[in-house]
Formats: structure tokens, C-alpha cells, sequence
């Protein structure tokens, strides 16, 4: 993974493959290893390229100050700009990934050819959850990266995800745990701040996927069917037997709906 120099920081990056770019953006609190299963399945027709977002991973640290999802969307921007890029990119993202990836279709939708939301919502927190984000930010500052483990994981997995792969679980769990607790923090509060999107939904013209887990109890289907149905050319996949993190639940069936919409794209 090469150190790319961007706004400042420095983030590292996975960047294999060649053809159109394919732009994949973790969740919180993850970094570019979640999309293994993507990865390894497109980089034989894209340029695949996932970094690990500012803080998060081995990219360079950040202190326990607000990180924002246009601060993210600006990094990716510049990121695309450092690896020579310049062609629009089809843009992958998860959750907090795709809370970004709003952002970089509303401030540099010119260079978006096509959008991919996998488990994400478009509205602000509610009141009770942006509380939540903030206590939860203090406690892990003061107890480490496990008080944000403990409390997220039963949340973040369907049951047939828990029954049949607990590996899948215990893989995400170190990812959780390894991540300094001031990105954390800083992810908490810059999640916290960010803006309701819904009402311009329709301003994003680009082709847009929706992909969501039929268990996901955080960003329920129904849910994103809705934001679908605001969206300009957006289809809806739900996708059986996964919760929040369906392309790491089930990544052959994530891949065979992405793989569906890339082909519709024009040349």
C-alpha cells in the first residue's frame, strides 16, 4: 500500500488493477481491509483503489477533534487527483462511507460517474443518537477503542452472520479494537455534525446503486428503499441473510448486484 500525500495528512491506499476507477470507502470504525471481498473480485476489470481514511488505519493520525464527512470527501478528491485520476469514478461506500460519499457527489459531482451506497441513510441524527455519539466519543477517550467494540458489534451483524461465520465477526472486532481512540472520537463527533442530505437527493444525477441488508437494524431497507425513490436513477437491492455490514456478510451476493449495475453503466 503506497502513502499518498493529501490536504496535509498522508493516507495509505490499495490501488490494483487497471480499467475504469472503482473508488471503495469503509465505515466506521473500519479501514480498507472490509472490502477484501470486493477487491479481489473486480480488480481484474477496474482500477480498484481503497484507502485507509484519514485516521483510520495505517494512514497518519488525527487528533480527537471533529472529522468531518466533507473533510473525507475532500481527501478523496485530492486522492484521486494524486494517483492520476482523472476520469469520472464509480464510488463504493458503507455507512459512514456513504455518508462521505453523498458528500463527494454533492462538492465534486463531476467527477462521479456512478455511486454505490451500501447500509447508509441520507437524514442527520436524531437528537437521542447524536447524544449517543458524543458519550460514546468521551467514553472510548477514556477507556480505549474496546468500549466502542463492545456496544457496536451485536448491532452491526444479521443472526445467520453470527450462526454461520463468527470468524467474520472476530475479524471486524480487531479492526475495531485497533483503531486509535482518537480517530474514534473524531469520527463520533464529525458524524454527529453532519447535515440531513435528503433534501438534495435530487440534485445527484449520477446512477446510484442502493444496497442494504435485510436484517441491518442501524440503516433499515425500508429505509434506504425511500432514499431510492428520492434519487434521480437510483435501483434498490436488499440483500438476504446480512445485517449493517452486507458486503463483508455476504460478499458473493453484494458483488453479483454490483456487478449487475456496473454492466448497465454506459461505456
Amino acid at each position: 500500500m503506497p502513502r499518498i500525500a493529501v490536504n496535509g495528512t498522508t493516507l495509505h491506499v490499495v490501488d490494483r488493477g487497471s480499467g475504469p476507477p472503482l473508488l471503495f470507502v469503509h465505515g466506521f470504525p473500519l479501514t480498507h481491509d472490509m472490502w477484501q471481498g470486493q477487491l479481489d473480485e473486480f480488480a481484474g476489470d477496474y482500477r480498484v483503489l481503497a484507502p485507509d481514511l484519514r485516521g483510520f488505519g495505517v494512514s497518519d493520525p488525527v487528533p480527537a477533534e471533529p472529522l468531518t464527512m466533507e473533510q473525507h470527501a475532500d481527501d478523496l478528491a485530492a486522492l484521486l487527483d494524486a494517483v492520476d485520476v482523472t476520469e469520472p469514478v464509480i464510488l463504493c461506500g458503507l455507512s459512514m462511507g456513504g455518508y462521505i460519499g453523498w458528500q463527494f457527489a454533492l462538492r465534486h459531482g463531476k467527477r462521479l460517474r456512478a455511486l454505490i451506497q451500501c447500509d447508509t441513510r441520507a437524514a442527520a441524527d436524531a437528537p437521542d443518537t447524536r447524544a449517543g455519539r458524543m458519550k460514546l466519543a468521551e467514553t472510548v477517550l477514556n477507556n480505549g477503542a474496546e468500549a466502542a467494540a463492545t456496544p457496536m458489534l451485536p448491532k452491526l451483524f444479521a443472526a445467520a452472520t453470527r450462526d454461520r461465520s463468527p470468524e467474520v465477526i472476530d475479524r471486524i472486532r480487531e479492526t475495531i479494537v485497533g483503531t486509535r481512540r482518537e480517530t474514534i472520537a473524531a469520527a463520533l463527533y464529525g458524524m454527529a455534525q453532519r447535515p440531513d442530505v435528503t433534501p438534495r437527493l435530487p440534485e445527484i444525477a449520477a446512477p446510484t446503486l442502493l444496497l442494504a441488508g435485510e436484517d441491518d437494524l442501524l440503516t433499515p431497507a425500508k429505509e434506504m428503499r425511500a432514499i431510492a425513490e428520492r434519487l434521480p436513477h437510483a435501483t434498490f437491492v436488499e440483500i438476504a441473510d446480512a445485517g449493517h455490514m452486507a458486503p463483508v456478510e455476504q460478499p458473493a451476493a453484494v458483488n453479483r448486484a454490483l456487478r449487475e449495475f456496473l454492466d448497465t453503466l454506459p461505456a
